[in-house]
């Protein structure tokens, strides 16, 4: 961070952002970022001024005009809050940085925590502190404040394609963009075998001609670990290869802290694993791991992807079919005593709900039943709509025609921006570590928009173009493996793993004091569910113990009145 105050003007200025302008490039290397800053709003509208701007980056800046201007990056890989008190704006990189004794917790934010396992920006869990969203600024003038995008996502195909043109384009940018990301100190990345991670180790080698060193995590539970695939992928670029297997009596020991780092509840599980990778790496030397994040949501590489497309093959059905005939049918009783017309039920079902709300259907929360979980005072006080509202209106900001491009720029709000780079940030921060995101490049980022929607989602192949491209670089078995990534077995441990267990009963049992969810829904996951499908069920007690833990460490005596 480079926090300047100066007589003319007061800057928050957090990441490496790039200018376009090289004058102001040459001030910002220099250390003087503020400055740059300073100098690029001057005069301009803010919009404007940050489309000549890219990298990762969140500025606050008081202007000597009296204007305020915040603005974070196109993917919010940096973070910036703010509030208003007494016609003042204040500003921070954390929620709870501006919070006081007297600051409610939001009821609404929390409902947004157990429904997304995160709080989506603009919210946050102290009411009247807010966050500013992914490729968003600010202007706070004359005790007003205005909120915008500075930056929509845009798809642009060209009217034919030469792969071995664009495959020559890619593999450049990917080099350059680790390269970028490189700063001098011993080059080092995540590999989880997947293959974001695998193409940044083995592009580190070929940007600095040396073998990077990679941090990897394994867990000793059947169907979680996928240790092999990171040696194949260290052994095939000959990099220096550092393992570590999280257990049980890790989890136990670093719940607390991982929960308490975040400035409000933080519910993405491999959040644990991650800080691990970084605490190895640190211990080694290490003083800034690059990522593998965004390769998935740049070029179609979710599962799910393709099973909405399988779903959106429904409206090719001719509409006299689908009413006339399959929705009566399958919509019956018997059809539901059918394990395979049931299915066909199933199908229907989903895909006669529209996107992006069919992306919810088999939310946590909503299966379980919201009146189960929560208490009536509790339910009396949120919006259980707002979550659905808010994805809707994301969903149609993206100006593409093509639903593969949507539900991409549907991604890099809410699984890069509002969890995954948040999880990064927050696991390395607290590991005392450094993170780049060489796949988020503004460049790679630019060519992702004008590349052809068929190549990142080919029929049913998932992120065509991106394995195609890297066939020969890559080891044969990474491209073909089934995406897997850090996903930590708590639920099955927590079953079989005494102390884990107490910690997590006995943070469940003090968040049943709390008004938030029924003492009766508490006892019934421990004692029924969590034990019948501990994988399935395991999620939600893992963002209940957090919720609980976080709570403990920022608001302690906090409690809603359980009664409506």
């Amino acid at each position: 961070m480079n926090q300047n105050d100066t007589p003319t003007h007061t800057a928050l200025c957090l990441g490496a952002p790039r200018f376009a302008d090289a004058a102001l490039q040459t001030l910002a290397a220099g250390g003087d970022v503020a400055l740059a800053w300073a100098r690029l709003f001057a005069g301009a509208a803010p919009a404007d001024a940050l489309a000549r701007v890219s990298g990762e980056f969140a500025v606050a800046l008081r202007e000597p005009s009296g204007r305020t201007v915040l603005a974070v990056d196109r993917f919010a890989a940096q973070t910036l809050c703010y509030r208003v008190v007494d016609g003042t704006l204040r500003f921070a990189e954390r929620a709870d940085a501006l919070a006081d004794a007297s600051t409610p917790v939001d009821a609404q934010a929390i409902f947004d925590y157990l429904y997304f396992h995160v709080i989506p920006s603009p919210r946050t869990i102290f009411s009247g502190v807010q966050r500013l969203p992914a490729g968003h600024c600010a202007v706070f003038e004359h005790g007003k404040l205005t909120v915008m995008p500075y930056w929509v996502p845009e798809f642009s195909e060209p009217r034919s394609a030469s792969f071995d043109a664009l495959r020559g384009e890619f593999l450049q940018l990917l080099e350059q963009s680790v390269a970028r990301e490189l700063d001098g100190s011993k080059p080092a990345c995540f590999l989880s075998g997947g293959t974001d991670s695998s193409t940044v180790a083995g592009m580190i080698g070929k940007a600095t001609g040396a073998p990077a060193d990679c941090y990897s995590i394994g867990f000793e539970a059947e169907g979680y670990d996928e240790m092999a695939y990171a040696r194949i992928a260290a052994q095939h670029f000959g990099s220096r290869h550092h393992e570590y297997y999280v257990t049980p009596a890790d989890l136990v020991d670093s719940i607390a802290a991982i929960a308490a780092h975040h400035d409000q509840p933080f519910g993405n599980s491999s959040a644990l694993p991650a800080y691990y990778c970084a605490k190895v790496a640190r211990a080694d030397g290490v003083t800034k791991l690059l990522a593998g994040d965004g390769g998935d949501e740049l070029f179609g590489g979710n599962s799910r992807y393709a099973k909405q497309r399988i779903f959106g093959w429904y409206d090719a059905v001719p509409r006299a079919l689908r009413r006339g005939l399959m929705e009566p049918l399958l919509g019956t009783e018997v059809a539901g005593k059918l394990p395979l017309v049931r299915k066909g039920a199933s199908y229907v079902e989903q895909a006669r709900v529209p996107m992006p709300d069919r992306l919810q259907m088999y939310n946590l929360l909503r299966r379980l039943g919201m009146d189960e979980v929560l208490t009536p005072g509790f339910l009396a006080r949120v919006d259980t709509e707002g979550p659905t509202q808010q994805q809707r209106e994301v969903w149609a900001q993206a100006r593409t025609g093509r639903e593969i491009n949507r539900m991409l720029a549907f991604d890099w709000r809410y699984t890069l921006a509002e969890g995954d780079l948040p999880k990064v940030r927050g696991s390395t921060q607290l590991a005392g570590i450094g993170v780049g995101y060489p796949l988020l490049d503004q460049a790679l980022l630019d060519f992702s928009l004008r590349l052809p929607a068929e190549y990142k989602l080919k029929g049913l192949k998932l992120r065509w173009f991106f394995k195609e491209a890297l066939r020969g670089f890559l080891p044969e078995q990474i491209i073909t493996k089934r995406k897997q990534g850090f996903g930590l077995p708590f639920g099955v441990w927590v079953t079989r793993h005494a102390p884990l267990q107490r910690l997590a009963t006995d943070a469940l049992n003090s968040l049943a004091t709390r008004g938030i969810v029924q003492p009766a829904f508490i006892r019934r996951l421990i004692d029924e569910l969590l034990p019948a499908h501990p994988g399935y069920y395991g999620e939600m007690v893992w963002i209940l113990t957090i919720l609980e833990h976080w709570l403990q460490r920022h608001v302690p005596e906090h409690r809603f009145d359980a009664t409506a």
